[in-house]
C-alpha cells in the first residue's frame, strides 16, 4: 500500500498574464525541496478566475498543456491544475492531469458558477472521471462543485469505493472563506476518503481578495494540514494503510443510497 506525496500551490496569481504565472509556478515546483508525487494547481492558474474566454482560451494541446507536460516530466510528477480551453468551438474551465510520461485526462468543470456569469461564458462538463496514479484513485473537481455532494459521492462498486482522494482546485474568494472550510471536512466524511482543496490567494483583477485556506482533510474530517493565507506549498503525505483501516473498521459506503444524475 503506497503512500501518495501531494504538493499543494497557495499562491497569487498574475491577472490575465498566462506567460507570467506559467514562469512563476515553473520556478515554485522548481524550489519545491519535498519529494512528490503529485503537484496540484488552483483553478484557471494561468490567468486568475476571468470571463474573457474570448482573449485568453488557448486550444487543447498548445502551450499549457505543453508546460504541464514538461513539468510531469522534469518532476517526475503528475501534475494536475484549470485553465481555459478552446474546444469544438466552445470555451471550457478545464482541469487537466498529466503524467510524466505525457498522457493525461481532462475534466471539465460541471457546476458553472452564475453569479460570475461563468455558465454564459463556459461549457457545462458532464463527464466525472477517475484519476489512477501510483495505486490511487482520484477524482478531480473544480471550485463551486464543491457546494454540489452527488456530483462528488463516492460510488460504491462491487463492494468498494470508488475512489481514495478528492481534489478541489478553486478560486474561493474571501466572503465566503467559512463555507469552503466545512464543505471539505463534510465531503471527505461522507465520502470516506482524503479531501484536499487548493486555494489561490491575493487580489484579483476585479478586486476580489483570496484567502488561500488550502487545505488537506482525512476521512474522518480531521485536518491534515492547513495553510490560511501567504504564498506556499502545503507538502502532505496520504496513507493508503490508513484510509484501508478506517474503510474496514467503520464501513459506512456500505450503507450508502445509490442514486444518479440525468444526463
Amino acid at each position: 500500500m503506497q503512500d501518495l506525496r501531494v504538493s499543494l500551490f497557495q499562491s497569487d496569481l498574475h491577472w490575465h498574464q498566462p506567460e507570467a504565472n506559467l514562469a512563476m509556478f515553473e520556478e515554485k515546483i522548481w524550489n519545491n525541496s519535498s519529494p512528490t508525487d503529485l503537484i496540484v494547481l488552483p483553478e484557471m492558474f494561468t490567468t486568475g478566475f476571468t470571463m474573457d474566454a474570448v482573449g485568453l482560451a488557448e486550444p487543447m494541446g498548445t502551450r499549457t498543456f505543453k508546460w504541464m507536460q514538461l513539468q510531469a516530466k522534469q518532476s517526475k510528477a503528475a501534475v494536475l491544475g484549470s485553465y481555459i480551453v478552446k474546444d469544438g468551438g466552445g470555451y471550457f474551465n478545464r482541469a487537466i492531469f498529466v503524467v510524466p510520461d505525457g498522457t493525461y485526462k481532462i475534466y471539465d468543470k460541471r457546476h458553472l458558477f452564475r453569479m460570475a456569469g461563468e455558465h454564459q461564458t463556459y461549457q457545462q462538463g458532464n463527464n466525472r472521471p477517475v484519476l489512477t496514479w501510483k495505486g490511487w484513485e482520484i477524482l478531480p473537481q473544480i471550485c463551486y462543485d464543491l457546494r454540489f455532494p452527488v456530483w462528488s459521492r463516492n460510488k460504491v462498486i462491487e463492494g468498494d469505493p470508488e475512489y481514495d482522494a478528492l481534489i478541489y482546485l478553486a478560486n474561493w474568494p474571501a466572503p465566503r472563506i467559512s463555507a469552503w472550510d466545512t464543505l471539505l471536512k463534510a465531503r471527505a466524511i461522507e465520502n470516506a476518503c482524503y479531501c484536499l482543496g487548493v486555494n489561490r490567494v491575493g487580489t484579483d483583477g476585479e478586486g476580489i481578495e483570496y484567502l488561500g485556506h488550502t487545505a488537506a482533510i482525512d476521512p474522518k474530517g480531521s485536518v491534515l494540514g492547513l495553510e490560511r493565507n501567504g504564498e506556499t506549498v502545503l507538502n502532505i503525505t496520504l496513507s493508503k494503510e490508513e484510509l484501508t483501516r478506517y474503510r474496514e473498521n467503520f464501513p459506512v459506503h456500505l450503507d450508502a443510497d445509490n442514486f444518479w444524475l440525468p444526463d
